[in-house]
């Protein structure tokens, strides 16, 4: 772990909703407020010190909006063993420039910006090649195993390749979601499963990165969009956010009624839910010559039926996003063409993040999609 600056004050909040204003320490370093992971089932809001510039090539962002993701909430029960006690979490926001190290030179202090959740140096191998997930010197740290971005300040690293400029006159909200669940669900989801005009696709798993699936996918003009899952109001708002049909697999079977409704199955499946059986549902649907896309976060092994599969002609991908098509979905934001304020449903006080974690980690029970947090 890279542990940038000591914590400053060690209290357990407890759920509590407390003001911090930032205060000179003893040494002369300003404290911030952020979500400090402390183990398995422990995040605690503390006071710590804010970042500065340690490489030339940083920037410190003041944050101006934030989010939980799926992965956060695996991080705060210990799924992810990268990140160690005393780490900030969180990996999206959108912020304003406070410091730059020399080194940057796209971007100067005062300017708007969205905080990729992958960063990247833009030098090595894999950059070279648009996989900016395994850079060399970066992919997903932030919240990782540097701090990241539930707090008042970020130090980005690399910040020329891992910023975004926000135009003017914009919904910094909406570009929350171009943090993450919105490249993620087009990159990994749509072209890693090759929509295409005409297709028959089924998304399994309506949360927030099955949303991010559902909203891109359009952009492709597939001819049928199945939307699965067991959560009545999420299948709700699918529909209203693009599904042509909804399946609750709760109460009927998948398999059975795609394969009725489209004789041989999805071109199609895309897996966003992390289960064995999702993926089962999605090795299941799929017709000849067909994709699965898995966008799932995975924690335990599968059981992949290649006895069946291996004359099928499918392909099969897998990933981590790149976020290179990040300007991409800018511009269609911009436009109007993505809405993706549509999957904003609570807002928090940095103050209340153990509130927003709570009402994340029940989406069910709280109708909740995505949340926005601000200092």
């Amino acid at each position: 772990m890279i542990v940038e600056n000591e914590t400053a004050v060690n209290k357990n909040f407890s759920g509590q909703t407390l003001s911090y204003v930032p205060v000179e320490m003893k040494n002369g370093l300003r404290t911030m407020k952020a979500l400090v992971y402390g183990g398995p089932g422990k995040i605690e809001l503390k006071q710590v010190t804010v970042p500065s510039i340690i490489k030339q090539t940083d920037a410190v962002v003041k944050i101006v909006k934030t989010t939980i993701c799926g992965t956060d909430l695996g991080i705060s029960h210990g799924k992810v063993p990268s990140v160690m006690p005393g780490t900030i979490l969180g990996h999206e926001g959108v912020g304003i420039i406070e410091e730059t190290g020399s080194g940057v030179r796209a971007f100067k202090k005062g300017d708007r910006v969205i905080i990729s959740c992958i960063t990247s140096d833009g030098t090595c191998e894999y950059c070279k090649k648009g996989l900016y997930a395994h850079c060399e010197d970066g992919g997903w740290i932030l919240g990782n195993t540097i701090n990241g971005t539930q707090a008042e300040y970020v130090r980005i690293p690399h910040a020329d390749n891992s910023l975004h400029h926000i135009p003017a006159g914009i919904d910094e909200e909406a570009l929350v979601m171009l943090s993450d669940i919105l490249p993620t669900g087009h990159e990994i989801g749509v072209l890693n499963g090759q929509v295409k005009p005409g297709d028959v696709i089924a998304i399994v798993g309506a949360g927030p990165v099955g949303m991010a699936v559902l909203l891109t996918a359009q952009f492709y003009s597939p001819s049928k969009i199945y939307v699965i899952d067991i959560d009545e109001n999420r299948l709700a708002f699918a529909r209203k956010a693009g599904a042509t049909d909804t399946i609750n697999s709760a109460n009927e079977d998948v398999t059975e009624r795609l394969f009725a409704e489209n004789r041989s199955g999805v071109d199609v499946a895309i897996e966003a839910v992390g289960l064995p059986a999702t993926f089962d549902m999605c090795q299941n649907m799929i017709r000849p010559g067909g994709h699965i896309a898995v966008v799932g976060v995975h924690g335990v092994s599968v059981d992949f039926q290649l006895q069946k599969l291996w004359i099928q002609n499918i392909t099969l991908t897998t990933g981590l996003v790149s976020t290179n098509t990040t300007p991409l979905l800018l511009k269609t934001v911009q436009s109007g063409k993505l809405k993706p304020a549509q999957l904003i449903t609570h807002h928090f006080k940095l103050d209340a993040i153990l509130e927003a974690y709570t009402v994340f980690g029940n989406a069910a029970k709280e109708k909740a999609m995505k949340v926005i947090i601000e200092p």
